[in-house]
């Protein structure tokens, strides 16, 4: 009211600009405006920072906090110790594009055409830069975006970081078993093989042609793998440092454990048989340089860091590969050890220290509830698979969700979870060398209740066919709305 009879006195005609009347409301009403200023740029600048960090082919059961007992990650437990452990955590596919796709956009990888497996050095379509990814919606608010690490979402120009929200980037646009240009001359042998990697050091410079790009301009060729994981990380260092007093979002994608593994030639273990354990010890380590660092900017408080991977274990690699823990199977599968994935989240002062969640939540999810962290809306013109599930970081509520889909790494859907329910309809798929008389086998059907059961173990199909009907039904009519709605990739024209 002072204000609104302050601005009709100083437009009265009849009040001169030299009375004492008009000093005396243009002083206060500067005075206020000069008290009033920085508490708006405080409250600009008081908008959260997010990090989310994101390792490659990580199980369930290769963190301490999870459960490992040979794998030493004190810097990580240290996060669980001062946050929240999430034990129901999903990811939308059992492999790496598709999951990066999903966390990126809140959608499932189907709904933006990036479902069909992994990208290659010889790929011609990405993600799409009309979709709206947690980059886009951060930047949008004036923070500062960057991605540091493995990107897989198209290597090409228009799809690359810059293009789909981040302000810079540093990392591989692919897996780090890819070669450029082509994908010939990779070590045979599963296990065996990357045995001998691992004994040979310096097989990353000659035995692999990954790129390391920065921005869209490749600056190493091949990729020095021992050293990426501390690269990355001192990136990331650095990019808080610089933006520590705007509000800032980092992604930060780790090319490991993802095969061939490889760490710094002072930290390494020469027996290959620890070769995994010692990559997730020294992931841990950068990790824990990471939030030194946030501690010491005196960040904490305000800076939300999220540490989860992309899908299960690659088992097949044995000693290279990892554990899914108490799960079934690993990458590429849609049991629990292919899309269950360790989380931990950690804001102090905003998550309670030393708490654990088990209600069921998703990478999916976190675009929506970054937005409400944040006190915004998405936009409506774009319709995403993802739930705010913000209340699930400070609360002990259940979940907003209550269904999750389960599609194949080629993007197929096989199956659904409801409440404690989990569908699995298994199709086997036409060998190579079958002759034409080949028939394919009836479907194999699984249920399981993951309350009792979170290993997959007991099958209760045949003694529940109602459940079988219903859930088969609900996951066909989410499968064609996806379908049905789902938005076009990013193709390289001719």
């Amino acid at each position: 009211m002072v204000l609104s009879h302050a601005f009709t006195l100083t437009t009265t005609p009849s009040l001169s600009f030299n009375s004492p009347m008009f000093r005396y409301f243009f002083s206060f009403t500067t005075t206020l405006i000069l008290l009033l200023a920085p508490l708006c740029v405080h409250a600009a600048n008081d908008k959260p920072n997010f990090i989310i960090i994101f390792t490659d082919d990580q199980g369930y059961g290769d963190l301490s906090c999870f459960g490992s007992t040979k794998i030493k990650t004190p810097n990580i437990d240290r996060m669980a110790k001062e946050g929240r452990k999430f034990t129901n955590f999903m990811v939308a596919s059992p492999v790496c594009t598709p999951s990066r796709a999903a966390l990126l956009t809140g959608c499932y990888p189907k709904r933006v055409g990036m479902h069909q497996h992994v990208l290659f050095p010889s790929s011609t379509k990405g993600l799409n830069p009309t979709e709206h990814t947690i980059a886009d919606h951060l930047k949008g608010q004036g923070y500062a975006t960057a991605a540091f690490g493995k990107w897989h979402l198209g290597h090409h120009p228009e799809t690359l970081p810059q293009k789909n929200g981040f302000d810079t980037y540093f990392g591989i646009p692919y897996s780090n078993d890819m070669n450029h240009p082509d994908n010939k001359g990779k070590p045979p042998g599963r296990a065996p093989g990357m045995d001998v990697l691992w004994k040979d050091p310096e097989s990353t410079l000659t035995k692999w042609r990954t790129p390391l790009m920065e921005n869209e301009k490749i600056v190493e060729l091949p990729v020095d793998q021992r050293t990426v994981t501390r690269r990355y990380t001192q990136k990331a260092i650095d990019f808080i440092t610089t933006h520590q007093k705007k509000p800032f979002f980092v992604y930060l994608p780790h090319s490991m454990p993802h095969i061939p593994l490889y760490v710094p030639d002072e930290v390494r273990d020469p027996n290959p048989l620890n070769a995994y354990t010692n990559t997730i010890e020294h992931i841990d380590a950068e990790v824990g340089r990471l939030m030194d660092k946030v501690r010491e900017l005196g960040l904490s408080k305000n800076t939300y860091v999220i540490y989860t991977t992309d899908n299960g274990p690659w088992l097949p690699f044995k000693h290279h590969g990892g554990s899914a823990g108490p799960l079934r199977d690993g990458k590429g599968s849609t049991f629990e050890g292919g899309q269950r994935v360790p989380c931990v989240m950690w804001a102090p002062g905003r998550i309670p220290a030393g708490t654990e969640c088990d209600e069921l939540m998703g990478t999916i999810d976190l675009l929506p509830t970054i937005a409400a962290l944040t006190g915004t809306s998405l936009p409506k013109d774009q319709k995403i698979d993802g739930l705010d599930a913000s209340s699930l970081l400070t609360k002990k509520v259940k979940s907003p969700r209550n269904e999750f889909l389960y599609y194949t790494s080629r993007g197929d859907i096989q199956g659904l979870r409801q409440g404690k329910w989990k569908l699995l309809i298994k199709t086997k798929k036409k060998p190579r060398n079958a002759g034409k008389n080949w028939k394919a086998p009836a479907p194999e059907i699984l249920l399981f209740d993951l309350i009792s059961d979170m290993g997959e173990q007991k099958n209760l199909a045949e003694e529940n066919p109602k459940k079988i009907k219903d859930l088969t039904k609900r996951m066909n009519e989410l499968d064609t709305e996806i379908a049905k709605n789902a938005r076009s990739p990013w193709h390289k024209s001719e």
